[in-house]
């Protein structure tokens, strides 16, 4: 088995995953960064592979198929953009200072973290199908739509169904586990699941004599991540604090919380254990709120904690006064303007 986690000289991100011995507790991806854009070449795969903290299964499966090393990076990158773009404005940013800590602990926070690293899996696994990348899985050949015989599936379709089949398959989600913390990510891992497949739409063009739309041409397209991205920051909004309960009936561990419409929670919630702390200082989960850029009408009161905020003056160049000179150029002058920056104090 791989050591969870790893310390490197550079930045480094990851994903989580599920193992049969060890369900919730071990890392899917640790990888260093910045990301290589090049795609990998004869055997390269095989050494991205290796530097992965990944199980000895999943390290059997990402050798034997050569794009999903690079689909994994992908992965991690869409996962951390998406995150940090998701959390600007929060005390908590995504920073990846004290990840590990946080990882370990039931916060919502962490539900979240499971959550967009599993959507943004499915989402590059899909991709990677329809673009070619994978050599296994190809264009998603399975619509699903009445009279299906009048359409012509003539554009390659983003193949959520191979994704989502082979992600459970990589993150060893196979049985119900009685641990609770396990049973709560398996939830939130597949929350992230169900949210990128709530994306996926059928996009159509028609083709005939004077646009009759004799002839369609559709196919299965996911919507852009950042749209996912918005669906898991509205479920971390709304998490649902959870515990755990026995079914009466089956003698199984069940996850309960407050009832709500009849039901305690539902599939697309995402749950947590133990209420968040307030990142407002530095510890082992966060850097702390002090430094960090915040807006004087909006986020300044909340993100600084009550600590207050500093305000300096900066100096930024922009192109103005910008005129368009026959045929094809632009011609613009720079400007300098002044701007206020409210950053939070330390104390």
């Amino acid at each position: 088995m791989d050591t969870c986690y790893r310390n490197y000289s550079r930045t480094t991100c990851f994903l989580y995953s599920q193992d049969h011995q060890n369900i919730g507790r071990e890392p899917l991806v640790f990888l260093p960064a910045p990301f290589s854009n090049e795609p990998p070449t004869g055997k390269a795969h095989l050494k991205q592979c290796e530097q992965m903290t990944l199980t000895r299964r999943q390290k059997r499966m990402c050798r034997r198929e050569p794009g999903l090393a690079e689909t994994l990076r992908e992965s991690v990158r869409l996962s951390l953009l998406e995150c940090r773009y998701q959390f600007r404005n929060e005390r908590w940013n995504c920073s990846l200072d004290g990840r590990g800590s946080l990882l370990k602990r039931g916060f919502k926070e962490t539900a979240f973290l499971l959550a967009v690293s599993s959507a943004a899996l499915s989402h590059a696994l899909a991709k990677a199908c329809s673009s070619g990348r994978m050599e296994r899985c190809t264009c998603d050949d399975s619509p699903g739509i009445q009279h299906r015989e009048a359409w012509q599936w003539g554009v390659c379709g983003d193949n959520l169904k191979y994704s989502t089949k082979f992600l459970k398959k990589f993150l060893g989600q196979k049985r119900v586990s009685k641990d609770l913390r396990a049973q709560i990510d398996s939830h939130n891992i597949n929350v992230g699941i169900r949210a990128v497949k709530s994306g996926l739409k059928t996009t159509c063009k028609c083709h005939g004599v004077s646009g009759s739309c004799a002839v369609r041409t559709c196919w299965k397209q996911l919507s852009p991540f950042h749209d996912t991205g918005r669906l898991l920051k509205f479920r971390y909004d709304t998490a649902v604090r959870v515990l755990s309960v026995t079914n009466a009936a089956t003698g199984e561990t069940e996850l309960a919380g407050p009832r709500r419409h009849g039901q305690s929670h539902r599939s697309t919630d995402l749950v947590f254990l133990e209420d968040s702390p307030s990142f407002c200082r530095p510890s082992r989960y966060s850097p702390g709120t002090a430094g960090r850029s915040c807006a004087k009408d909006t986020s300044c009161q909340s993100l600084c904690c009550g600590r207050g905020y500093n305000t300096a003056m900066h100096l930024t160049t922009l192109s103005c006064h910008c005129q368009v000179r026959w045929c094809c150029h632009v011609e613009c002058q720079t400007c300098v303007r002044e701007e206020e920056v409210y950053t939070c104090k330390n104390t």
